[in-house]
């Protein structure tokens, strides 16, 4: 039995959400006069855990529309939509048979930060958006902008829709810490405050869901596609993490070889080591592939380096020279962030079980220099498109252990069927279908 909250009396609605494997985010709404105890739930069909991008439900997933979970809103996530009046949400656990049900990813991610707390550790934890503010005319896609990176005027273009999402964000009880334009016409970057694991994914629900529809609002659609344009900057979401032992960032060592700690070495080294199968739950659909290309600042090869952004990890240095958190840049939007944060942490712990060893760093762009010395040095360039990712995956006891059979299965299963009904579509293809999804 939940908690029962006091529910703001303008409240109608409240919507319980979910996200389904193939980061759909989806609702059902409560009406207020239907809540007559503290369970605030709704029942939705098993298919919902094996739908691809495209909406077809996927037999091989082992789900079918026969059976029933309840999608139990937890109260401690309660909040008022501000660009909504009169609706609330929650987000969702799924439910079967009273237990928590094994296809969850919210469950998931809950069952490796409990793995990650008996084991003395907490991680935490940002995604790190950018998105474009596009226009439709009966030509098409316009920008809404046209300048350059960090224009202060493109600032004073969309000062009005920008300051409207940071206040729904701060109502919402996310702390923006800075804005810029990004490189792409029309793109932004609005980054909020790192916080625990799972209030990280919950933020990034809420975080996607005000950025469009208060985009919508104002007559603009707001995109976080991978990539919309052939000739300009695709979107990430870049994670950033820190490892925490008894309440104290542990990742500084000041006296360490790279002014890491050993734990935030090896917490480094494996989610290094595992970065080709991570792939497959961070940059989950075929798109996410045209980003990722060398000289783009998103990470192509398998390597890290300090404040090095061609490397797909990049160790942070703050201006006083220690290392409080680093960035895993083969991360985007269209990824279930309770997935992807999940295999992450699982990833970072098999570093620290296994006491991996982290590589010298690499301070140069890993495409500049000659294969030989990439092949010396054992790096590699990763996945080019979802189907190897999906391979690497398919090859990782560790990740998949994680995940848990059932989850594995219906996830890989989801993955094979959006390579089949997405992989070889044009770019434009991929945007007419896929715009407004992410």
């Amino acid at each position: 039995m939940n908690k029962k909250i006091n529910i703001p009396t303008d409240i109608e609605f409240i919507r319980i959400i979910w996200c389904d494997n193939a980061n759909i985010i989806r609702a059902k709404a409560l009406y207020k006069d239907s809540l007559k105890n503290s369970d605030y739930y709704v029942g939705i069909s098993e298919a919902q855990q094996a739908i691809s991008s495209r909406g077809t439900v996927v037999k091989e997933s082992g789900l079918s529309p026969v059976g029933e979970v309840q999608l139990m809103g937890d109260p401690t996530s309660f909040t008022p939509i501000p660009y909504s009046p009169g609706q609330g949400r929650m987000i969702g656990n799924m439910i079967k048979e009273g237990e928590n049900w094994e296809y969850c990813p919210r469950g998931f991610l809950s069952n490796i930060i409990k793995e990650t707390s008996q084991e003395g550790f907490e991680v935490k934890a940002a995604f790190e958006n950018e998105f474009y503010l596009l226009k439709r005319d009966e030509s098409g896609l316009i920008y809404t902008d046209n300048t350059p990176f960090a224009s202060d005027y493109a600032m004073d273009i969309h000062r009005e829709i920008i300051s409207e999402i940071v206040k729904s964000l701060h109502n919402q009880g996310m702390e923006v810490q800075q804005y810029y334009p990004e490189s792409g016409p029309g793109q932004q970057e609005i980054t909020i405050k790192y916080t625990d694991a799972k209030k990280a994914c919950d933020n990034q629900i809420a975080y996607r869901e005000t950025v469009k529809a208060i985009a919508y609002k104002n007559g603009m659609i707001a995109s976080f596609l991978p990539k919309i344009f052939p000739e300009q900057t695709g979107s990430g979401c870049h994670l950033h993490l820190s490892l925490h032992k008894e309440r104290k960032n542990i990742l500084t060592e000041p006296e360490g070889e790279y002014g890491i700690s050993k734990q935030g070495e090896q917490f480094i080294a494996g989610i290094l080591n595992h970065i080709p199968a991570l792939m497959a739950i961070t940059t989950p659909i075929p798109n996410s592939y045209r980003r990722i290309i060398p000289h783009a600042w998103s990470g192509a090869y398998q390597c890290w380096g300090m404040d090095n952004r061609e490397a797909a990890i990049r160790v942070v240095k703050d201006p006083d020279g220690l290392i409080r958190n680093f960035e895993l840049k083969t991360v985007d939007a269209a990824s279930n962030p309770y997935l992807a944060l999940g295999t992450v942490i699982a990833a970072g712990l098999d570093g620290i079980r296994r006491k991996m060893t982290l590589p010298e760093p690499l301070q140069e762009d890993p495409a500049d220099i000659p294969y030989s010395k990439l092949e010396k040095q054992q790096i590699k360039k990763l996945p080019s498109n979802l189907r190897e990712a999906i391979g690497d995956l398919e090859e990782d006891k560790v990740l998949l252990s994680a995940l848990g059979e059932k989850l594995a299965k219906a996830y890989l299963a989801i993955k094979k069927a959006d390579i089949k009904e997405l992989d070889g579509l044009s770019l434009e293809e991929e945007v007419e279908l896929l715009l407004e999804t992410y």
